[in-house]
């Protein structure tokens, strides 16, 4: 019998995400696929969490737009999720107990991509030895979801067009149009807009798709998430491998809220899989995540962080006309308390996010009350 530890495609159940972990405190906000058989015989991408401030405002937002009718573009760098994200709109929305059809335009050739979409009639082209109903006519009174839209073809984007206006699908070969009752949900990773300039993708159809967008923000923008889905991760593995004991060490979870996550939650994903198969005992080491080492730039991107600037300047301003007492202390008071929670209640790291010595770090966190004057010690 093959080793499943072997085989990070073999074909298995979805855990539950709610078995408890010894390194980190189960997240509150899980989301996680309902239909394992619907997420492709694998458990990549199976999960979500919502904990960061970033991830909740993403799912209010989900629930606002859900119920309504209308199309949807999910906007993300590869590996966010999107595709969880469009399931769940589905799961929240009067469609629910219809199909969801996830179609990913970047794997189909443009020679099938009309056929798969629309249909076809029997004898419509060599090899078409029977009608067959296309991905609109299957997701009839559910919705569609079609990941990677910017790839579509321009000649198909044009149809497509077509269908989202009309409400209705031509199958190859055939004269007679089809009524079909969709809510379509699009995703990208791209930005349609310079597509849009460059000629790669119809203005019209970008502004059809583009009634209501989700941006779904990268795993290095919602660093709160980290920690809960890499808990997921070694649970959800963990029972796989049967490795239920498994944990990370102190080391490794200081290395995983710094890393950038180029790939977000795929690889993520991918690194916990790996640690776990190759981890000699219990504690994931640092060894054992395969990550790049070095310093990481794990902040914000540079226009989040220039936004987050000049809302900080304004709220400068306004507490400076307010002439408020005591002002610097608070200031600096609430600088020493959020960068430390930010760091995990690590002085080492709050005095390297701050550029300060941990001597500095130590004296205002007892002036504080973040720590007890036995510290001093």
């Amino acid at each position: 019998m093959r080793d499943p530890r072997l085989d990070p495609e073999a074909d298995y159940d979805l855990p539950t995400a709610d078995k408890p972990d010894s390194r980190v405190a189960r997240p509150s906000k899980v989301l996680s696929a309902s239909d394992p058989q619907a997420m492709v015989q694998s458990i990549r991408a199976s999960c979500l969490v919502f904990e960061d401030s970033a991830s909740q405002a993403l799912l209010q937002r989900v629930r606002r737009i859900a119920p309504t009718e209308t199309t949807a573009l999910i906007i993300g760098e590869t590996g966010t999720g999107k595709k969880l994200i469009a399931r769940h709109v589905h799961e929240l929305s009067t469609r629910r107990t219809g199909p969801f059809i996830a179609v990913n335009c970047a794997a189909i050739t443009e020679s099938l991509m009309e056929s798969e979409l629309f249909g076809h009639e029997r004898g419509a082209f060599t090899g078409a030895s029977s009608t067959k109903a296309g991905w609109f006519e299957t997701a009839q009174g559910g919705s569609l979801f079609l990941d990677e839209i910017g790839d579509l073809p321009l000649a198909l984007q044009a149809k497509l067009l077509r269908v989202i206006q009309q409400r209705e699908v031509v199958r190859v070969g055939a004269r007679r149009p089809l009524p079909v009752d969709v809510r379509l949900i699009a995703a990208t990773n791209v930005k349609l807009e310079e597509a849009v300039a460059a000629g790669r993708f119809r203005a019209d159809l970008y502004y059809r798709l583009h009634v209501v967008t989700l941006q779904l923000p990268p795993l290095r923008e919602r660093r709160d998430d980290i920690l809960p889905l890499a808990t997921h991760f070694l649970s959800l593995y963990g029972s796989r491998l049967g490795f239920t004991q498994a944990r990370l060490s102190p080391e490794a979870t200081d290395q995983l809220l710094q890393y950038p996550w180029p790939g977000n939650i795929r690889e993520l994903e991918n690194t916990i899989h790996h640690a776990l198969v190759v981890c000699p005992g219990t504690e994931i080491r640092v060894s054992d995540l395969r990550l790049p080492s070095g310093q990481y730039d794990v902040h914000v991107t540079k226009p989040a962080a220039e936004t987050a600037l000049t809302g900080l300047e304004q709220a400068l301003q306004s507490l400076f006309q307010a002439d408020h007492p005591a002002l610097h202390r608070r200031i600096e008071e609430t600088v020493f308390r959020t960068a430390y929670d930010f760091c995990d209640r690590n002085q080492v790291r709050t005095a390297q996010l701050l550029g300060i010595s941990r001597n500095i770090v130590r004296d205002r966190l007892i002036r504080y009350g973040l720590l007890p004057s036995l510290a001093r010690q």
